[in-house]
């Protein structure tokens, strides 16, 4: 089977295209744009499917929440029929919802209501928390407790997550591309739910690290993630992700069913996969997006 991967180079795009013998990356880094049809077109032609993981977290530019995520999934929807593209799986947010005042959310509900309105067949994988390395919850939360005594929890109601794991995740993927998920939407959840403090407690400790914890209002998340985004190259949290804190990422919205028995993922968030996902260092200079100048 072949499978065109948008958003090819990112964490779960890449970590797809690795369990692909024949996968076609797509991706700004190798030349085409999301909303460009008839790159996409040519990109994926002789194609069987589409894997469609291009997203963005915060906007930066011209690549706001509408232009990748809305935008550019009409461009894929359009390339695909071009192409004559016989399936379209589709990376999707467990929460993404209209009408609730998150560029981010909405935009990608606005994404799957294109995708199920294409009359190509499809899947919507409503996905929660994917780890593993590269990501951006072990590698940020991982970074900060190396490079601060504390660390914060948001507000002072606990929220829960699922955690997936990257290869649960692809496994899904796998399923969906192959026809073999019935539903056209799906939730893909983790099998272990956590309290959000839980999970970043556990990733400080197999990190070798035990800062000091502080319950602080979502406000103040908010206002970290503004700072943050405008800061670093990556901020350590964006304001949809203090989104995705505030509320939690353990249950779908809308409501949605999981995949059958034997493809919904089934690996735990335990110590040995989170160890597996830490990365090197701490947050430095080289992580802010005005680095000072070097001296002579």
């Amino acid at each position: 089977m072949r499978v065109a991967i948008t958003g090819g180079t990112g964490f779960v795009g890449r970590n797809l295209a690795a369990r692909l013998e024949d996968a076609v990356v797509v991706s700004r880094r190798n030349g085409v744009d999301v909303t460009d049809v008839d790159a996409l077109t040519e990109a994926f032609r002789g194609c069987d499917a589409v894997a469609h993981c291009a997203g963005i977290n915060r906007e930066i530019g011209d690549q706001t929440f509408r232009r990748v995520h809305v935008e550019g999934t009409r461009a894929v929807v359009e390339a695909a029929r071009r192409a004559g593209v016989g399936r379209i799986v589709m990376v999707s947010f467990l929460r993404a919802r209209p009408d609730c005042s998150s560029g981010y959310h909405e935009s990608k509900w606005e994404a799957e209501e294109i995708v199920r309105g294409s009359g190509i067949p499809h899947t919507i994988l409503k996905s929660g928390m994917i780890y593993g390395s590269g990501d951006h919850m072990v590698d940020h939360v991982t970074k900060a407790v190396r490079t601060l005594p504390f660390f914060w929890t948001v507000g002072f109601r606990e929220r829960t997550a699922r955690p997936v794991p990257v290869d649960d995740a692809v496994d899904v993927l796998l399923a969906a591309l192959e026809g073999r998920i019935p539903d056209p939407t799906v939730a893909v959840m983790g099998v272990d739910e956590v309290t959000l403090g839980e999970a970043i407690r556990r990733i400080a400790r197999v990190a070798g690290r035990r800062p000091a914890y502080l319950p602080v209002p979502v406000w103040t998340i908010r206002l970290l993630a503004r700072i943050t985004e405008r800061l670093m190259v990556v901020p350590l949290v964006a304001r949809a992700q203090a989104r995705m804190l505030a509320e939690g990422v353990s249950e779908a919205a809308p409501p949605a069913p999981e995949p059958p028995v034997g493809i919904r993922p089934s690996r735990g968030f335990t110590d040995e996969r989170i160890r597996a996902a830490l990365p090197e260092g701490r947050f430095g200079l080289s992580d802010l997006r005005i680095a000072l100048p070097r001296r002579r």
